[in-house]
């Protein structure tokens, strides 16, 4: 039952983040070395936004901007919209589809402890349609 699944026990714990000051050229680098959609943007190591491929493929290569000239900052989503480890998996599922993301960052009060994609909710819980139709919903 999806109810008895928590956020902590499917989150992706090793989080790549970047500074605001990085370029983006330099983001794009990291998600492709992990092979990861997103990075999360911090500022004095505190989280303050996120960079997905959506963010690149619209702030970025549509307009025709070269990524090795435009910071971080300026192409990030924020505020971030989080959740708590402890969450109940449905209820971050909800907060995803509610909020039309795919990426959640999971805090523990002021510290980054993961990252919750729609994708982790579909391999930890398949069979929960509900989940499903919500990031479907989403996507």
């Amino acid at each position: 039952m999806s109810g008895l699944i928590m956020v902590r026990d499917v989150m992706a714990k090793n989080v790549k983040t970047v500074k605001t000051d990085d370029t983006v050229h330099t983001a794009v680098k990291k998600m492709n070395k992990f092979d990861i959609g997103s990075v999360i943007v911090t500022a004095s190591g505190r989280p303050v936004g996120i960079i997905t491929e959506t963010n690149i493929m619209r702030r970025i290569v549509e307009p025709r901007m070269d990524p090795s000239t435009i910071w971080a900052k300026d192409i990030m989503t924020a505020p971030l919209i989080t959740t708590d480890p402890n969450a109940d998996l449905t209820e971050a599922a909800k907060l995803m589809a509610d909020n039309n993301i795919n990426r959640l960052p999971v805090m523990e009060g002021d510290k980054l402890v993961g990252l919750l994609s729609s994708t982790d909710i579909v391999k930890a819980n398949p069979t929960q349609l509900g989940i499903l139709e919500e990031l479907l919903r989403v996507s």
